[in-house]
């Protein structure tokens, strides 16, 4: 972070977030604004962001209140926070804000580290959250929820309660109630060094494939060719996908999908996968499947 960066904090009115902006007017004041999202997915969000808004002002924070212009649908979790985070950018921009703090913490990380082992997540996803993605910041991984909550109270600032965070329905909410429930022996320090380290391997990962491409993947006309012999698999699943997206820039298949299409390509099978055809062999091909045939 520069010396003169301004942060654009993502308030929601939890105790997590409330706790950001709390100590964000200790460090400079004069550096911040705050912004609500306000998905229109419960009855009392716009009470809520209005709420946000007079704490706000109170502290002498700008703030702003984002609303997606269409309607969140799909899966509700995911549909929400790409919305979320597509209006943060926007107000970041238009607050001068080069940077955009968000209150993940300790117990997020570990709760997110043991949703992705329960999954079989490999090294990107058990690298957590970090504690920086492009603008995004998590300045709190090294905070407790705990001493959030006694931040808000310390401050006299009541925070919001959304009764969403107590149903189960959701992966994260099971995994917060389950731990509640068994006492784990976890140190939120060691969890979040658990983390930053696969972060920096999962970096040195994308480091090497991104100049092994420079090599192995060549391409002529529609035709894209990857070389991926004598290679660990970890490296050859990586310039797969790097040779996928440079049909498909948007596709990102992983788990079973991926691993299904690395097992037929290295038994020299055909295989298709989105609307890309791809053929294996010594050397890999990838084109863009031929239209379908429409049967009057």
């Amino acid at each position: 972070m520069g010396g003169n960066d301004r942060l654009i904090l993502a308030v929601s009115g939890g105790p997590d977030s409330m706790a950001l902006m709390l100590l964000a007017t200790l460090w400079a004041p004069e550096r911040i604004c705050a912004a609500t999202v306000d998905h229109r997915l419960r009855p009392e969000s716009a009470d809520e962001a209005s709420y946000v808004s007079e704490i706000c002002k109170r502290l002498g924070v700008p703030h702003v209140t984002l609303v997606p212009s269409e309607q969140i649908s799909g899966n509700v979790q995911s549909s929400a926070r790409a919305a979320r985070y597509t209006l943060l950018a926007e107000a970041a921009d238009q607050c001068g804000c080069s940077l955009i703090a968000t209150a993940h913490h300790a117990d997020d990380q570990l709760e997110t580290l043991l949703m992705r082992l329960a999954r079989g997540s490999g090294v990107n996803g058990m690298a957590g959250i970090r504690t920086r993605n492009g603008r995004i910041i998590r300045p709190l991984l090294d905070f407790r929820k705990s001493e959030l909550e006694d931040i808000c109270k310390t401050a006299a600032v009541q925070p919001i309660r959304d009764l969403s965070n107590d149903n189960a329905v959701f992966d994260r909410v099971a995994m917060r109630q389950w731990l509640a429930r068994s006492e784990p022996p976890f140190d939120q320090f060691a969890t979040n060094r658990t983390a930053s380290a696969l972060a920096d391997a999962a970096m040195a990962l994308d480091w090497m494939t991104e100049r092994l491409a420079e090599h192995r993947i060549t391409s002529d006309k529609n035709i894209i060719r990857l070389d991926n012999k004598d290679l660990p698999k970890e490296i050859q699943r990586r310039l797969l996908l790097l040779a996928l997206q440079q049909i498909r820039p948007e596709i990102a298949p992983r788990g079973e999908a991926i691993e299904r299409l690395m097992t037929d390509l290295k038994a020299s099978k055909t295989a298709t996968i989105g609307d890309i055809l791809c053929h294996g062999g010594d050397t890999w091909l990838f084109t863009p499947a031929p239209p379908r045939r429409h049967h009057s």
